[in-house]
């Protein structure tokens, strides 16, 4: 029974990784590719290591005569490891590729408002108003 959740979401991780693919080949700009980039590759992320915390679990819980060379435990709390390290590290990279891009001058493809354009020129505005006075 166990082997079918671990099919399951074996399958619905690979989904979104392929989502994520396709996103990355489809989409018009760099910030609608890193939605695609990060969001999906994520979600699939968490699926697919689920299945192998699972399956370390499963190995730990029940082991087989085939299975004694493997330690379970470590499997499944290594997964959880590269789980949070996904978790943190995925959001901020993209976010940092999003910001360098926005400073290059990369503009979003049909984007009617950018509440960013003018931000960094009103603060260099307002620091040499400050240096004058």
């Amino acid at each position: 029974m166990i082997e079918i959740i671990i099919y399951i979401l074996l399958g619905i991780g690979v989904f979104f990784n392929l989502l994520a693919g396709v996103g990355l080949l489809r989409f018009p700009d760099v910030y609608t590719r890193l939605h695609a980039g990060t969001k999906c590759t994520t979600f699939g992320s968490i699926f697919i290591i689920g299945s192998v915390i699972l399956l370390g679990l499963k190995i730990w819980i029940f082991p087989g005569a085939s299975e004694t060379a493997t330690d379970g435990s470590v499997l499944a709390i290594h997964s959880i490891f590269a789980l949070a390290a996904i978790l943190i590290t995925n959001p901020t990279g993209a976010h940092a590729i999003a910001r360098a891009a926005h400073r290059s001058g990369i503009k979003p493809v049909g984007a009617v408002v950018d509440d960013l354009e003018n931000k960094s020129e009103k603060k260099s505005a307002i620091k040499k108003k400050e240096e004058k006075k």
